[in-house]
């Protein structure tokens, strides 16, 4: 089974078409998003690219593909937008090779492990920085970054599991950023 993850789109559609297209090329067997999908946050600030609907429009064109866990910045009213389920705070995948926790990542996390067996992938958004390391309970913290506003001076990110090995890519061009 192959998945790609992406997280913290915040409203903007040029690079949801971007990540569409790199799907369109890996054919995922799902596309998981991992919260903070039409709404900027606070913190963040209004960029001058944002479309909500539009990104709530490109979603929905794909809504059979989309496995979407609630960030922080999602709220009830999104769900009138959005034509699959949003609201779960957690949710998990079983594959033949891997089972995943999936969640955004503001309350369960590398300080806050979800009580999952060793070998489990906790993948997560929220902090929009990618990172793959193995964490001392025997989990592994995943987090594809942001496609939209990613910070500490990363490239606009996305994850993909191709049902061995799990990797970050560049938004940009589909390369591989942080190998497994």
């Amino acid at each position: 089974m192959k998945l790609l993850f992406f997280s913290d789109v915040h409203g903007v559609p040029s690079t949801l078409e971007r990540l569409f297209e790199h799907a369109d090329e890996l054919r995922p067997d799902m596309m998981v998003l991992l919260g903070d999908a039409l709404y900027h946050g606070p913190r963040n600030g209004v960029p001058g690219w944002y479309d909500p609907q539009k990104v709530a429009d490109l979603l929905n064109s794909r809504k059979e593909q989309v496995l979407a866990v609630r960030g922080n910045c999602d709220a009830d009213v999104d769900q009138f937008l959005l034509k699959f389920p949003i609201m779960a705070d957690f949710s998990e995948i079983l594959t033949d090779s891997a089972r995943f926790f999936v969640t955004h990542g503001h309350l369960w996390n590398a300080a806050h492990v979800p009580p999952v067996p060793q070998g489990t992938i906790l993948a997560h958004g929220h902090t929009h920085i990618p990172e793959i390391r193995l964490l001392p309970e025997g989990v592994t913290l995943f987090n594809p970054g942001s496609i939209s506003l990613p910070k500490r001076n990363f490239p606009p990110s996305f994850g993909f599991f191709d049902g061995a090995d799990l990797t970050v890519r560049r938004l940009e061009d589909g390369t591989v950023m942080i190998p497994a």
